[in-house]
């Protein structure tokens, strides 16, 4: 009896798949993560969902990544989760707490994945950034957007609560009225509304963004990481904080990164009046 497609293949063969599909490469301390499905506008199947996470939890471990880069392949950044590739509950008769779950394993630990990364993250949007997608680049520490670039909470249209993490990420960025009104109407923002709003850092055109960047990722590659990440984790935290709970994680931060070496080049390149050379730790 002949094998179905889905007995032949391998798991060698389905991770060389997965890989073809979220590529990766380290440059000058740089982790490059392309999502590279440009026919479906690189929306993303459960495999590469899975893909993404592992690579962001690598770079967080690894001392030899000091920042980490965020693209896409074609003309679109990424339109969410691929609704036909398996990314909803299997089997029959949906029971409660299916969605969920999915939900909860899914796009949510993906998100989480972006926010807990202890290295800088830079989205390099490169064009449509829909419902999961956008709310992929939004999760990131900078993010730098195409002219061509559009930012849609599509959700509405479908007649689904945002989800992987929207409802969590929009009103920190641009408060709740403008977060209400991206998620009730599922309008298609523009970069250069989405800058003017606070949720791009930077529009750039087309053929630069890819240069600018290389440009911002080395800058903080050779910056002091350590502090980066207490950095990011303080201004994360801080927004789910009272005053006195910031207060005391701001002094503890410092009282960590007091021990860095970076910290230490830092004091004493100011006393000897040269440039500071951080090493990362």
């Amino acid at each position: 009896m002949t094998s179905s497609p889905e007995e032949s293949v391998t798991p060698e063969k389905s991770a060389d798949a997965v890989e073809s599909l979220v590529l990766h490469a380290t440059d000058n301390q740089v982790s490059w993560i392309t999502l590279n499905r440009p026919e479906t506008l690189n929306a993303i199947t459960p495999d590469q969902r899975e893909r993404l996470i592992q690579l962001f939890s690598e770079a967080s471990a690894d001392p030899a990544v000091r920042a980490v880069v965020l693209t896409a392949t074609g003309k679109g950044f990424c339109t969410g989760a691929d609704l036909r590739g398996g990314g909803q509950p299997k089997g029959g008769e949906r029971i409660a707490g299916d969605v969920a779950r999915v939900i909860r394993l899914g796009a949510q630990r993906l998100i989480s994945a972006v926010l807990d990364c202890e290295k800088p993250v830079i989205a390099a949007v490169n064009g449509t950034a829909a419902g999961l997608g956008a709310h992929l680049a939004l999760a990131c520490d900078l993010v730098l957007a195409a002219e061509q670039a559009r930012f849609i909470e599509v959700f509405v249209r479908r007649a689904l609560v945002p989800d992987g993490g929207g409802a969590y990420l929009l009103p920190r960025l641009i408060g709740p009225q403008r977060a209400k009104e991206l998620m009730f109407f599922g309008d298609a923002l523009t970069a250069p509304e989405a800058e003017r709003l606070g949720l791009v850092n930077r529009v750039v055109p087309p053929e630069d963004l890819h240069k600018t960047a290389r440009e911002w990722a080395e800058r903080l590659a050779t910056g002091p990481t350590r502090t980066l990440a207490l950095t990011k984790q303080l201004i994360n935290a801080s927004l789910d904080s009272d005053r006195a709970t910031a207060f005391a994680a701001e002094a503890t931060a410092q009282e960590i990164n007091m021990g860095t070496a970076d910290a230490r080049e830092g004091v004493a390149s100011f006393v000897e009046r040269r440039s500071p050379r951080y090493d990362g730790n």
